[in-house]
């Protein structure tokens, strides 16, 4: 498994993630009905909006997984967090840096990921709206396309 590296501009991120005032509130409305219709569109199990704090990912919403949060060593989303592109993996099996990861091997068995990089105000990527599924699956351009928009979405509520 490989660790996702820290980001450069690290201070700067949780800085822009902190002034949100979003991490551990109560879920809302506004964010869930965004990964409820991620989760339909999509048809996947697991639709989250990650926040990727200093030692964790916190979801502020999470459809069809019970956990709050996970270490950010094992996250798919500390990896995400380094493009403005989406960050896709079709099959983490077959990856070599999620193939022995614990969020593969185990429970909740991740096998597809495709995280949209969510930005604060200021531009700092802080997290992401991701889509998990328990198959390996291909994303089309257009998928890519409604995962940013729906992104975008998570942005303008934060």
């Amino acid at each position: 498994m490989k660790k996702a590296d820290v980001p450069v501009n690290e201070p700067a991120r949780i800085a822009a993630l902190c002034g949100l005032e979003i991490l551990d509130t109560p879920p809302e409305e506004r964010f869930d009905r965004i990964t409820r219709i991620a989760q339909r569109h999509f048809a996947v199990p697991i639709a989250l909006v990650s926040l990727v704090d200093t030692g964790r990912q916190w979801f502020k919403s999470h459809q069809g997984l019970d956990a709050a949060e996970t270490p950010r060593d094992i996250s798919f989303c500390g990896h995400a967090i380094f493009s403005d592109d989406i960050f896709y993996i079709p099959n983490a099996l077959e990856d070599p840096r999620f193939a022995d990861n614990p969020l593969v091997t185990g429970p909740p068995h991740v096998r597809f990921y495709a995280g949209a990089p969510i930005h604060s105000p200021d531009g700092e990527r802080i997290g992401t709206l991701c889509i998990i599924d328990h198959q390996p699956r291909e994303f089309t351009d257009a998928d890519l396309a409604a995962l940013r928009d729906l992104a975008d979405c998570v942005e303008e509520e934060c």
